[in-house]
């Protein structure tokens, strides 16, 4: 959900002029929020929060939520504060993204240049398109129309001739609208701005541009570059900002980007003072990433631990297998073992329910070294080769058993049924 700054003068029209004006921005609207009123068709109407316990964040909120000042990233406590009356749900992403998918099958049929920022959110380069469609915003309308009406979802678009405006023209459109932003006026578009709104521009960089007297686009405009650097302390930035200051984006669409990591974690209520707690919420990620690199047709050959401490330091430590895995049967014991050495606690003492040398706030699992499981080539350890007489070794009935789980949680949830073993 977008928080960036909207002055109400930017969302004019600005012309009809498409010349040039190939890039679209689509922005679902409040779009875990609104997944959930699509399926529970009684929410509509009613402030809707994404977020639950007592030390989460909201991480959506629907439009009747924003009156109350509810807003993303905001611990979850606050909001309850804020919104008493608010409908308050858990995070569902295997939800999400599976109405992700379908969202973008709706984009494909229009052309695959498209770039999957994240979840909900995308470019897409029609100029190919042109040759089928009357106009970029003739494509923008009957993507809106189309998600509105197969999915119940609204979304928002921004048209230009390049990523930023494109981007800065969808939030503006916010929500449910389309904005376009003719190539001759987009340096006056965004000069009308507050700075925080270009992406990448945080509260750190913001406040030491506005030491500077720089606070809107405008006034970063009349800054020379290299007193833009002596700003930011960068010049690569420099040279993004002096160039987003008068509507310039040289970047492309990049129609896909191969998913580098899988991962899953979570924050405990209270902090976890015995190993047995945190070895628990392992398997669990364990579980639910094996799950996604199968669904995915993928497997991973490296494994890494997160660990927030109760002081909010984070730690990670990584693990290189020797083969490739698709199993929680196998990321799991090492996970263990990861922790152990972590914390300086000797092999085996988190497996037997040890205290923990420094209570843990969050804990999570994600994996790397992705790769296609039809064409990885998996070699079969000594171990393996021994066990084959037997009916196969303990990896290969793991990786049985677990996919039976796929199927029941795809018949009856992902909650049906965990995965239990022991290091």
């Amino acid at each position: 959900m977008s928080t960036s700054p909207r002055p109400a003068a930017v969302r004019r029209d600005w012309g009809h002029d498409e010349t040039g004006c190939t890039i679209l921005h689509i922005d679902m609207d409040a779009f875990f929020a609104s997944c959930e009123i699509a399926r529970h068709p009684e929410l509509k109407g009613r402030p809707v929060i994404i977020g639950t316990g007592t030390r989460s964040v909201v991480s959506a909120a629907s439009y009747e939520a924003r009156p109350f000042g509810v807003n993303s990233a905001m611990p979850v406590a606050t909001a309850r504060r804020l919104c008493p009356d608010g409908v308050f749900l858990p995070v569902d992403m295997a939800y999400y993204r599976g109405v992700s998918r379908q969202v973008f099958e709706v984009f494909g049929q229009v052309t695959d240049h498209i770039e999957r920022v994240s979840v909900d959110e995308g470019y897409m380069d029609v100029s190919a398109a042109l040759r089928r469609w009357d106009s970029p915003t003739a494509i923008g309308a009957w993507i809106r129309t189309e998600v509105e009406r197969r999915f119940g979802l609204t979304c928002s678009v921004g048209v230009a001739s390049n990523k930023l405006i494109a981007k800065l023209a969808s939030t503006n459109a916010k929500p449910d609208g389309m904005l376009l932003v003719p190539k001759a006026r987009q340096a006056e578009f965004v000069q009308l701005l507050p700075v925080r709104s270009i992406p990448g521009i945080g509260p750190a960089s913001a406040r030491r541009l506005e030491q500077w007297g720089v606070t809107d686009v405008r006034q970063l405009a009349a800054l020379a570059e290299q007193d833009i650097a002596e700003a930011t302390g960068s010049t690569a930035q420099a040279r993004r900002l002096y160039l987003a200051a008068r509507g310039i984006d040289e970047r492309k669409v990049v129609p896909y980007t191969p998913e580098k990591s899988i991962g899953s974690e979570h924050t405990f209520d209270v902090d976890a003072t015995d190993a047995d707690k945190v070895t628990g919420l392992l398997l669990h990620c364990c579980d639910t990433v094996a799950s996604t690199l199968r669904r995915r047709g993928l497997t991973a050959r490296t494994i890494t631990v997160k660990l927030r401490f109760a002081d909010l330091a984070y730690a990670t430590k990584t693990m290189t297998l020797e083969r490739p895995t698709s199993t929680a049967g196998v990321m799991y014991p090492h996970s263990v073992r990861i922790l152990e050495r972590m914390l300086g606690m000797p092999e085996g003492s988190a497996a037997r329910g040890a205290m923990l040398p420094r209570p843990i706030r969050l804990a999570g699992v994600s994996v790397s070294g992705l790769g296609d499981a039809a064409t990885t080539p998996v070699q079969a350890s000594f171990d393996d080769l021994l066990a084959e007489d037997d009916g196969g070794s303990v990896p290969q009935h793991m990786n049985r058993a677990e996919r039976a789980l796929d199927s029941i949680r795809e018949r009856f949830g992902t909650d049906s049924v965990r995965l239990g073993l022991r290091t």
